[in-house]
């Protein structure tokens, strides 16, 4: 969220000032149109420092204790004393808790005492919690927002863990080549010497071997500055948008990714429409959550498309990355007046989806990362026994 300096005038005309924290200048507008005043111009006077976000499983623990403790009747104060007090609650996470029961015993509201924390909590939480504050549900919030955040927190860790895999198999290709260049290729380097020539794959094998026993040093620094480098390009958005686009893009793995992407805009679109929040905020929202920054871009045009009238499923057409499904979903959705119900279901729908293609991906992948082994060992093993059969022939000669 920015913050922004404003100045507006109350319902008897007197102008007011003050730093409000919103997503644009037209949450900014509505927020100040709810306490009776217009406002007359705003500034951005920077973003907040951000702390880091607490982690899924956590939020749903918070809000999964906090639903349980308010629906027996606890006092919302009491409630956040009790879950700040657990002896599973790291050191951080207590603090952010002491922060919010402070604020919350000099009168400001939860959603408020949350949003003041620095980022520890997302977007989406916060807007759902200040709508539960108005309605009077927070307890039937609260538990959705904790199977929401469960929701994330499996196919987060399903994702990781699917990938250890993988990437046991990338250390264990590289420790082939290391074993193979290091120890192995160096014996055979006298009888290579003595032949007056080599097959050309044996060598590309033994320069390949000669380099990393000579230069691997280097080898590590220069890897090291790679990862270094590339971290760095992407801290720009320009080639983060570039990058994100290529995700969507490459054959097999862009499809995955799009179910993915598409599977946490659906979820959190569907909570926010469901708790009352208005379409244009919830996309100002849900966008966040997609995870690709050139998918997130796009919406610069479809908020205003959507905010001018429009269909919520023609301006999500305008975007390239969705899985077509979720907009079907939803023009049908808006035919028959079921919006919120078709939201849900295809959340639902995408979320099974999202699982299935991360198996896939992982299907995918494994094989493939197999086949590079084998045709590195494949390559050292010809290399070696080609040499090695020129040199019996050329002493059968003799």
């Amino acid at each position: 969220m920015a913050q922004y300096k404003y100045k507006a005038t109350d319902k008897k005309g007197k102008r007011i000032k003050g730093v409000m924290n919103a997503a644009d200048e037209t949450e900014l507008h509505q927020r100040l149109h709810e306490q009776d005043a217009f406002l007359i111009s705003a500034k951005e006077t920077g973003r907040n420092r951000f702390s880091r976000q607490l982690k899924p499983k956590v939020l749903a623990d918070f809000s999964r204790q906090l639903s349980t403790l308010i629906s027996a009747g606890v006092t919302l104060v009491r409630a956040i004393n009790i879950i700040a007090a657990g002896e599973s609650v790291k050191p951080k996470e207590r603090a952010i808790y002491n922060d919010i029961l402070k604020q919350l015993r000099q009168g400001i509201p939860l959603s408020d005492a949350m949003e003041a924390q620095n980022g520890a909590f997302p977007t989406l939480m916060i807007y759902m919690y200040r709508s539960a504050e108005s309605s009077g549900n927070i307890d039937q919030v609260t538990m959705q927002m904790a199977e929401h955040y469960e929701k994330t927190h499996r196919l987060e860790a399903k994702l990781s863990s699917s990938m250890t895999y993988p990437k046991i198999l990338g250390v264990m290709i590289l420790g082939v080549i290391i074993i193979i260049t290091k120890y192995i290729l160096p014996q055979f380097a006298d009888l290579f010497n003595m032949m007056p020539e080599l097959p050309a794959s044996t060598r590309i094998l033994m320069g390949f071997s000669n380099f990393i026993q000579d230069y691997w040093i280097g080898v590590i620094i220069g890897a090291v500055l790679l990862v270094v480098l590339i971290k760095a390009i992407l801290m720009n958005r320009k080639a983060r948008v570039v990058w994100s686009r290529a995700k969507i893009k490459v054959p097999m793995f862009g499809k995955l990714n799009k179910t993915i992407c598409t599977s946490r805009f659906a979820r959190t679109l569907s909570s926010l429409y469901a708790a009352g929040i208005p379409v244009v905020s919830c996309l100002q929202i849900a966008r966040k959550t997609i995870g690709n920054d050139y998918m997130d871009d796009q919406f610069d045009k479809i908020i205003p498309f959507v905010r001018a009238g429009n269909n919520l499923s023609d301006g999500l057409d305008m975007a390239d990355g969705f899985v077509h499904k979720m907009t079907d979903s939803i023009r049908v959705g808006e035919e028959t007046g079921q919006l919120d119900n078709m939201l849900r279901s295809t959340a639902d729908s995408l979320e099974y989806d999202a699982d299935i293609a991360i198996s896939k991906l992982v299907s995918y992948v494994e094989p493939l990362m197999l086949i590079i082994m084998g045709i590195i060992v494949a390559f050292v093993l010809v290399s070696v026994l080609s040499a090695m059969y020129g040199s019996y022939s050329a002493i059968g000669g003799m």
